[in-house]
């Protein structure tokens, strides 16, 4: 085999009940979010071409098969994280190819815990982007001008997605009649996240800011006063001469535009910054204010059984209910 695509099947009569439609099969395939399917493929590509290389089946693939390519993956020193996902594609593609249960992957999962261990021991830990806290933010913001169509622009994505604690894919998604303004300040809705597979939507309220650079109200009106557009994508294209572009900023645009804006306004090890540093920053700085972990979790749209959220608490907590505070060392 070649690919990861079943073996054709022996001509059978045709069953109506063994059959799904167009629309049905069309719904299936956008029930599953489009950044997956691009991992998934890049992941069962790779496996193919390693597998050609060594004269390997891919399906069904063995068990030491498997765990050969993982010790690989290992070699190459990819993240804990990268393996396990290569392992479901692998074990996806078994499984919708009528060959359950395969590959067995007690020897490849073991072999990626000694992976894991062997990382431990030198020195390395699961590489995480920084929060924007808000010190970040407004040294970010300083590094906007916004005298220009990118630095209006700008301004409304750094301080909407730590503001609404928002997903990048969330933000790329926002359109201008998303927003409402409100006497207490915005509301906005977002049509489909993450946590919402039945695209229920959830409305997001933000209060007024007290800076002025950094007001969710001011920024986002600055920048609808000059785009002039009543619909449409709320973050726009915009090229290097400062003009607009057909069509809105994709999620992958967004994290470049922070990282380069955090590089810009010289933050320390400014390149690791991205846009996931948005939402990680909204709790951390909520839960120095006093926040309570219900009501973040809740803005940020977490699900109650999250325990990601906590993540980005625990380290303020660690300092502000640190044991070792007022002993008298």
């Amino acid at each position: 085999m070649t690919d990861l695509e079943p073996r054709p099947a022996e001509v059978v009569p045709h069953d109506p009940n063994a059959v799904l439609s167009p629309a049905a099969l069309d719904r299936l395939d956008r029930s599953i979010p489009e950044n997956t399917k691009t991992a998934y493929r890049r992941q069962a590509r790779d496996f193919v071409a390693w597998c050609e290389e060594r004269g390997r089946d891919t399906l069904p693939a063995s068990a030491q098969t498997l765990a050969d390519y993982v010790s690989h993956l290992c070699d190459l020193d990819r993240a804990p994280s990268t393996i396990e996902q290569a392992i479901a594609t692998i074990r996806v593609a078994h499984r919708e190819a009528g060959h359950d249960g395969k590959p067995d992957t007690r020897a490849a999962l073991r072999i990626l815990k000694t992976h894991k261990r062997d990382r431990a021991e030198a020195g390395k830990r699961k590489k995480k982007a920084p929060p924007v806290t808000l010190t970040a933010l407004r040294a970010i913001i300083d590094a906007t001008d916004p005298t220009t169509l990118a630095g209006r622009r700008d301004r409304v994505m750094v301080v909407l997605g730590f503001a609404m604690m928002a997903r990048r894919s969330e933000l790329a998604a926002l359109r201008i009649e998303d927003v409402t303004f409100t006497d207490d300040g915005l509301t906005i809705l977002i049509r489909k996240s993450k946590t919402d597979q039945d695209a229920e939507g959830a409305e997001v309220n933000i209060p007024h800011g007290v800076h002025p650079d950094t007001d969710p109200v001011r920024v986002v009106r600055a920048w609808l006063d000059r785009l002039q557009a009543a619909d449409g994508p709320l973050l726009r294209r915009i090229n290097r001469w400062d003009q607009l572009q057909p069509g809105g900023m994709s999620g992958a645009a967004i994290n470049e535009r922070v990282r380069a804006l955090a590089i810009r306004a010289g933050l320390p090890n400014g390149a690791d910054f991205t846009a996931h540093g948005l939402r990680a920053g909204g709790p951390t700085e909520a839960a120095k204010a006093g926040q309570p972990v219900s009501f973040i979790a809740d803005h940020g749209r977490w699900s109650k059984t999250s325990p990601q959220v906590l993540e980005y608490i625990r380290p303020v907590d660690k300092w502000r209910d640190n044991p070792m505070r007022g002993i008298g060392l």
